[in-house]
């Protein structure tokens, strides 16, 4: 959530992000009116009590009609003492509501406008020339299906559409993906963590996932916990309700686990293979850092994206998201996007969001530096979601026999293979 002291002294500026993000701007008054009957209740509330004491130590010194007058008073004002609370705490309820439902604020450099609107900031690796070559290139589901690696129509007969199963040397290129990434991650210094894929609903909400993103979320309403959509969740709500000494930022964790997305919204995209799936595994960098850093460590996350990437020899670009494409908890956000040869186009592979304090005062969590204590910054980036990485690989690697080169960063994790062969029929 954002700070309600600067909602009060730069409604304007409150007001401009919500519009740039496309959302509901008459919010911002609505909870400037609540925050304004919060507070006043409050002080009538102190006032009524002040006066309450105040009354209290006359009671026992009076005699008489005066006594029977004072006492009088007294209950009339035990009746207005109760009002004044109960009205405090319904404008702090409804100020909570509203803040909750208001995004983080947008970075001022961010491009304005919708999903097509982002600004391309860099563009890496050489495109291959199919036609160059001398044949057609095949998706990444024909490539799956020709090594023996994917197998989509028993994930449907199973568990239904965007379900799949990883076989043979499918399983062993994920586990080489998690593997070399974790690798990647721990090299740079991030403590490598596996994270539990299940949560309390203070987690998801903390993390702003039960907002615009509530209808991607799965919940399981015997238990009241919810599945997870990325490591995110779980890596944010751990240190939920502390304070953190400033000599131990920056924390950076890498979490491995399960991910769980409805993708409720997106229905008849990307139905062919495992590009947009309801399961998928992913490796997911974290950190906290000084609300001064996070910019600083945003720029840091997107270079080690890059690097995985192009570990990986994949042509990729970088863009910086428009305002009306931000989650919900993100002031900036970049997505690394690989080249999909079948596709024709770049399609997210990763993507890192500066959350500034946004998470962190909703999950209470802030950082003690000399004698303040104050709410710290967190972020997050992608740095490896296994089934995007795989369609990305199968298809820039693949040879014309229906082989995939391995890059040479996975070989080590894969026995020392070098090629991914077609499987005999």
């Amino acid at each position: 959530m954002i700070d309600l002291r600067l909602l009060r002294e730069d409604p304007d500026r409150v007001r401009a992000s919500q519009r740039a993000r496309g959302e509901d701007v008459a919010l911002v008054d609505a909870l400037l009116s609540a925050d304004e009957r919060r507070r006043s209740s409050g002080v009538r509330f102190d006032e009524l009590r002040a006066e309450q004491k105040a009354l209290g130590k006359l009671i026992p010194k009076a005699a008489g009609d005066e006594k029977a007058e004072l006492l009088k008073k007294a209950e009339q004002l035990k009746a207005d003492v109760k009002a004044a609370d109960a009205d405090r705490d319904a404008a702090a309820a409804e100020t909570q509501e509203l803040l909750l439902k208001l995004s983080n604020l947008v970075h001022p450099d961010v491009p304005v406008g919708g999903e097509e609107d982002f600004t391309t900031l860099e563009t890496h690796g050489t495109i291959r020339d199919f036609d160059a070559e001398g044949f057609e290139p095949k998706d990444h589901l024909e490539l799956g299906q020709i090594l023996g690696a994917i197998d989509t129509e028993r994930g449907a007969k199973v568990s239904g559409s965007r379900f799949y199963f990883l076989t043979g040397v499918g399983a062993l290129l994920e586990l080489a993906l998690v593997n070399a990434a974790m690798a990647q991650a721990t090299a740079a210094g991030f403590t490598p963590m596996l994270t539990p894929a299940l949560v309390r609903p203070q987690s998801m909400a903390g993390t702003g996932f039960l907002g615009q993103a509530a209808q991607d979320v799965y919940h399981l309403e015997k238990d009241d916990l919810y599945l997870v959509g990325t490591s995110e969740v779980a890596l944010a709500a751990y240190h939920m309700d502390e304070i953190i000494d400033a000599d131990r930022l920056p924390l950076r964790y890498a979490g491995f686990s399960p991910c769980f997305r409805r993708e409720a919204g997106s229905h008849g995209k990307d139905t062919r293979g495992i590009f947009r799936v309801h399961q998928f595994d992913k490796v997911e960098m974290f950190s906290y850092v000084t609300p001064e850093e996070s910019q600083e460590e945003h720029r840091r996350l997107l270079e080690w994206e890059k690097q995985w990437l192009t570990s990986l020899e994949l042509p990729f670009r970088v863009i910086d998201v428009a305002s009306g494409d931000l989650g919900s908890s993100a002031a900036r956000k970049y997505d690394c996007e690989a080249w999909i040869p079948t596709q024709g186009r770049y399609r997210e592979l990763t993507s890192t969001s500066d959350c500034t304090e946004f998470q962190s005062r909703r999950l209470q969590i802030r950082v003690r530096d000399g004698k303040t204590v104050r709410p710290l910054a967190t972020l997050n980036g992608t740095l490896c979601a296994v089934p995007r990485t795989i369609v990305a690989i199968l298809e820039n690697h693949q040879q014309a026999d229906g082989s995939v080169r391995v890059p040479e960063v996975l070989r080590p994790y894969l026995g020392g293979r070098e090629i991914l062969e077609p499987v005999a029929k």
